[in-house]
């Protein structure tokens, strides 16, 4: 069975304390959204392949979810399966989620994860700069 991590991410920036684990039905407006997150994370490259995390299965639109909070705040949940069980490149993965969110969605957002949500650890992995040049190669749009 392939992992699944998750990646949490809300428009808000600090967390609310409101329930988050509630059951909210998927509205149109939150398929919208769903889809428009998942258009940003199709296209990055897997780290260790020429392809997209989109042809390897790695994301699909299914394992984006999006549900509203009120007052224009959304939880925004990616889960995505390593080709491998066990790979080791989970966390570049994660951190390139991470990246081309933080870059390309449209609204401030918060990722809750152990590792990529504490914002000195994702500073000091960018200033590594072969680390910066897999995460820049990866994120790279294909017509950049």
């Amino acid at each position: 069975m392939l992992s699944l991590v998750s990646f949490t991410v809300t428009k808000v920036l600090e967390f609310s304390k409101r329930d988050i684990t509630r059951n909210v039905p998927r509205t149109k407006k939150m398929e919208e959204k769903a889809l428009e997150v998942y258009d940003v994370i199709r296209s990055i490259r897997d780290p260790e392949k020429p392809n997209t995390l989109e042809e390897l299965d790695v994301v699909t639109e299914k394992c984006v979810e999006v549900q509203d909070l009120g007052d224009e705040e959304y939880l925004i949940i990616i889960k995505f399966s390593p080709t491998v069980p066990h790979c080791s490149l989970a966390t570049l993965i994660g951190l390139c989620l991470q990246v081309k969110l933080q870059r390309c969605l449209p609204f401030k957002h918060k990722v809750i994860n152990k590792q990529i949500n504490d914002k000195e650890r994702v500073a000091a992995a960018m200033e590594n700069p072969n680390l910066r040049e897999i995460v820049e190669q990866c994120v790279l749009e294909p017509d950049d």
